[in-house]
């Protein structure tokens, strides 16, 4: 892995914040005269904090778990994780309880679990077979696998929408075997494909495997890297009931884990022969027991997790929050973390009236609401008719740094002609936690604060003092200042005919420019659903100590926001806005963003 770009020299944002002039007659909001004044110093404890803002772990369906995050924040020099697992499957909500094996396809609740074969190694014979004897207790089918020669038979399951994948810290399976044909040649696998972990111990990076081999002489657990193996005898010509304790086995297999810190993320039974000879097994009854998810008790859960980990990452902050998936998609920063009522079957819902709702309900909860991923059910002109007819759907922030960016800030830039206020801050989406550094979505998003406690970044996401960077190839700073104070997410009120608009970006890499998208805000509406922009280019050199003294004529109402952009044309960064507006146009001006 290639080496981050520098952090942000203390140094150099201080020496490079300032105040700025104004000139010209103070407005009715009383926006400061200071014509030639000396620069003031920036706020008191005021910095530029990192932090990777749509962050998915072992209570959601990929493969990460949070030690694979909190080694990819500390690798890449980001100050906070905000983790932002699905709803719904922190609480397990309608996830799988249980397989009969009726058959390769098989419903609980109107949602499908399906069986897919595979085959490893050589097999001179092999059958899965769904029989209606022997079986259980079920009244139903068992599932008959048979295997002969030197290799394995795979039967490999899945929830619909990963709807098995919960994390496993309450997590115990029970599945009922008979072995027909056993024997130390022949033996049953239950595989659970576990989370992705940093290197540690002696092991190296990836994925583990917990692995039940059942029909084995005695009991015992082995590890071997990142395969951890648990033999159970089977008495043959039995049937038995067994008990996997999925994270008391994890414990013992690899005590310096944090056992509960994994998903399930995959599961399969198999029959694996060596030498030539053959096994057959008949299962049934997949039971998964998760003790500790009704109510809130799934967040209380994650909680007990991520608490396994403090001081353990020193230099990273990490904070709960939650991606809301039942409507249009929404992390929520903040708040008391009440999760909302879900959907039997929890199927999403795109309807924009039932997303407003869930944003008011969260509102009333505390915190800061983002809209995730918009263009997923949009074109970039529905999104943008959305954003000015409905107001961002009372949104407070939006995912603008991801791709397509182009089509995300086109949308931007049409929110703000119309004085639609939102942050707009940028993403990784990341699953995996295997290397930040190397997805398509590689934005984390800065803010101006002076700490990195949860509320004191919620107040400076509320009110727009926030930029965001191509995480592999810009790590500067960026703001926007008004006669020595930050303007950039606010909106000042001014009649000036003329104003000087400190521009502040520091770092800038070799051949990179500086931006400056000026917009008029004239609230157009639906009748032209376009930019109206112009763009300055500030080569690096022309900023001096990192700024840059720009002249705005607001007229009837202007916005700026800034940009860098590398010698390549790709954009590296990009600011929030500030607007300058006349006051007939700041009626519903956010009380955060009042200048």
């Amino acid at each position: 892995m290639s080496q981050p770009p520098p952090r942000l020299r203390r140094r150099t944002v201080l020496a490079a914040a300032g105040g700025l002039a104004v000139v010209g007659v103070a407005g009715p909001a009383g926006l400061a005269l200071s014509s030639g004044t000396a620069p003031a110093p920036p706020a008191l404890g005021r910095r530029p904090i990192s932090m990777a803002m749509h962050i998915h772990a072992s209570f959601s369906e990929g493969i990460a778990s949070y030690a694979a995050h909190l080694d990819q924040a500390r690798r890449n020099d980001v100050d906070v994780i905000w983790w932002t697992d699905h709803d719904f499957r922190v609480a397990a909500h309608d996830h799988r309880r249980m397989v009969h094996f009726d058959g390769a396809e098989e419903l609980e609740g109107g949602l499908a679990w399906t069986w897919q074969a595979s085959i490893e190694g050589r097999l001179t014979a092999s059958a899965a077979d769904f029989v209606d004897s022997p079986h259980a207790t079920d009244p139903a089918n068992a599932l008959r696998l048979t295997a002969t020669g030197d290799g394995t038979l795979w039967y490999a399951g899945k929830a619909w929408n990963w709807t098995h994948t919960a994390n496993i810290s309450d997590t115990t399976l029970h599945l009922d075997v008979l072995p027909e044909t056993s024997g130390p040649d022949a033996l049953l696998l239950v595989e659970i494909a576990l989370s992705h972990h940093p290197a540690r111990a002696g092991r190296p990076a990836g994925q583990h495997i917990l692995r039940y081999r059942i029909g084995a002489g005695h009991a015992g657990h082995q590890t071997d890297g990142l395969v951890g193996t648990v033999d159970l005898p089977a008495p043959p010509g039995q049937w038995r009931r067994h008990t996997l304790p999925l994270v008391a086995d994890v414990r013992r297999l690899w005590p310096d884990l944090v056992a509960g810190d994994n998903s399930l993320r995959g599961l399969r039974l198999g029959v694996g022969v060596t030498g030539s000879a053959r096994g057959s097994f008949v299962v049934d009854r997949l039971a998964f027991d998760r003790a500790r998810r009704a109510g809130q008790a799934g967040e209380e859960l994650r909680a007990e997790v991520l608490r396994a980990y403090d001081g353990v990452y020193p230099g990273v902050t990490h904070h709960r929050a939650y991606e809301v998936s039942m409507v249009r998609h929404l992390n929520w920063f903040g708040g008391d973390q009440t999760l909302p009522e879900f959907p039997s079957p929890p199927y999403r819902d795109n309807d924009v009236t039932r997303t407003e709702q869930m944003i008011e309900f969260l509102h009333s909860h505390g915190g800061v609401v983002c809209w995730n991923h918009p263009l997923d059910v949009e074109s970039r002109e529905s999104l943008a008719r959305l954003m000015v007819e409905r107001n961002n759907l009372g949104a407070d922030l939006v995912e603008i740094g991801r791709g397509p960016l182009d089509d995300h800030l086109w949308a931007l830039d049409v929110a703000a002609r119309n004085a639609v206020f939102f942050t707009a801050v940028g993403v990784t989406d990341d699953h995996d936690g295997t290397d930040w550094r190397g997805r398509g979505d590689r934005h984390i998003t800065y803010v101006w604060a002076s700490s990195m406690e949860r509320d004191d970044l919620v107040a400076a996401l509320r009110a727009g003092q926030a930029w965001f960077t191509d995480l592999a190839r810009y790590r500067g700073a960026l703001d926007i200042e008004v006669d020595g104070r930050t303007a950039m997410g606010a909106v000042a009120v001014t009649d000036a005919p003329e104003l000087t608009v400190r521009l502040l970006a520091t770092d800038l890499p070799s051949g990179a420019s500086l931006e400056a998208v000026v917009g008029t805000v004239d609230l157009a509406g639906v009748r032209d659903l376009t930019p109206a922009t112009r763009t300055t280019r500030i080569s690096r050199r022309q900023l001096r100590q990192g700024w840059y003294d720009l002249r705005v004529t607001p007229g009837g109402g202007t916005y700026l926001r800034t940009q860098v952009r590398g010698r390549d044309g790709a954009l590296l960064g990009v600011s929030n806005p500030a607007w300058f507006l006349s006051g007939t146009q700041t009626h519903d001006v956010p009380p955060a963003r009042r200048f």
